[in-house]
C-alpha cells in the first residue's frame, strides 16, 4: 500500500501525471456503481505504463471484478489492442488478481513507485546553483539526448519507442549531462501542479558510476522548486539494484510497488 502519509488524492495525481509524460496516443476513462475509477490507455508501443489499465486508488476495488475485466477487455479490444493491466500490490487487488490468474493472464516485472520532497533530494547532491555548465534542460529531446536513449546497451526497439512516447509527453523537460560538449547522461522530468515525475534517466555504459545520474537527479530537483512543485516521483523495476542504491541516497522512499498483468503471447 502506499506509504504513510500518502493520500488517495496524492496516488491520483500521480498517475495522472504518470500518463501525461509517457503520452499514450489515447486515454480513455472507466468508472463502476462503486466508484473504482481507472484510466484506460492505448498505445501500440513498448512503454507499459503507456497500454496498462490502471486504478486511480488503491483502496477502491470493482465490485464485479469479472464484468469489470469484461469491459475493460472490449474497450481494449476496440483500439485492436492486447488487454494490460497494472496493479499495485495491495489487497484492495486480491479479488481482481483471483479473477485475472483464472483467465490465464500473470503478474510480471515487479515495479516499484518512489516518491521523494524535491528539497531533500537537492540536499542529498549539494552543488551550487543548478549545476546550469554539466545539466542543462529543453523542452524537446536534442540529437545528443537521444543518441545516448538508443546508444548500445539499450533494446534498440524499446528505446525508440520510450523517445516516442516522452517526446509527445505535455510537460516533459529534457535533462542531458555533458562532458566536453558531448551529451554522456540524459533523463526527462515532467511537472504537473502537484509532482514532478523523473523518467528515461541513463547514462554512457562507459561512463556509469561516475555520478552523472545524481547530477541530473539534481538539476530536475532544482528545475522542481524552481516551479514551485514540491514532490518528486519516479519507478523503477525492483531488481534495478544499482538505480535503488541511487535514489536511495537521494531521499527516495517506497511508496507503493506494482506488477503487469497480461495474458503470454
Amino acid at each position: 500500500m502506499s506509504e504513510p502519509g500518502l493520500s488517495a488524492q496524492h496516488v491520483e495525481a500521480i498517475e495522472r501525471a504518470t500518463l501525461a509524460a509517457v503520452a499514450p496516443e489515447a486515454v480513455d476513462a472507466l468508472q463502476d456503481d462503486a466508484g473504482a475509477n481507472w484510466l484506460l490507455p492505448f498505445d501500440p508501443g513498448t512503454v507499459g505504463r503507456a497500454h496498462s489499465a490502471v486504478p486511480l486508488s488503491h483502496d477502491r476495488a470493482p465490485d464485479d471484478a469479472a464484468a469489470w475485466i469484461a469491459q475493460v477487455q472490449a474497450r481494449y479490444a476496440a483500439h485492436g489492442l492486447p488487454t494490460r493491466w497494472r496493479l499495485a500490490d495491495v489487497a484492495a487487488f486480491d479479488d481482481l488478481r483471483q479473477a485475472l490468474g483464472e483467465l490465464g493472464y500473470r503478474g510480471a516485472k515487479p515495479t516499484l513507485t518512489h516518491t521523494a520532497l524535491a528539497k531533500d533530494v537537492l540536499d542529498a547532491f549539494p552543488l551550487p546553483g543548478p549545476d546550469s555548465d554539466m545539466v542543462r534542460l529543453d523542452d524537446a529531446p536534442d540529437e545528443g539526448w537521444a543518441r545516448v536513449f538508443l546508444g548500445p546497451g539499450f533494446d534498440p526497439v524499446d528505446a525508440a519507442s520510450r523517445v516516442k512516447s516522452l517526446s509527445r509527453g505535455s510537460g516533459n523537460r529534457f535533462a542531458s549531462a555533458r562532458l566536453e560538449g558531448r551529451t554522456v547522461a540524459v533523463g526527462a522530468l515532467s511537472v504537473a501542479p502537484q509532482w514532478a515525475g523523473v523518467h528515461g534517466l541513463r547514462t554512457e555504459q562507459a561512463l556509469r558510476g561516475q555520478g552523472l545520474a545524481g547530477r541530473i537527479l539534481r538539476a530536475m530537483a532544482f528545475e522542481a522548486v524552481r516551479s514551485g512543485v514540491p514532490r518528486i516521483f519516479l519507478q523503477v523495476e525492483e531488481g534495478n539494484a544499482p538505480a535503488l542504491a541511487l535514489y536511495r541516497r537521494a531521499g527516495f522512499d517506497l511508496a507503493w510497488r506494482y506488477r503487469y498483468w497480461a495474458r503470454p503471447d
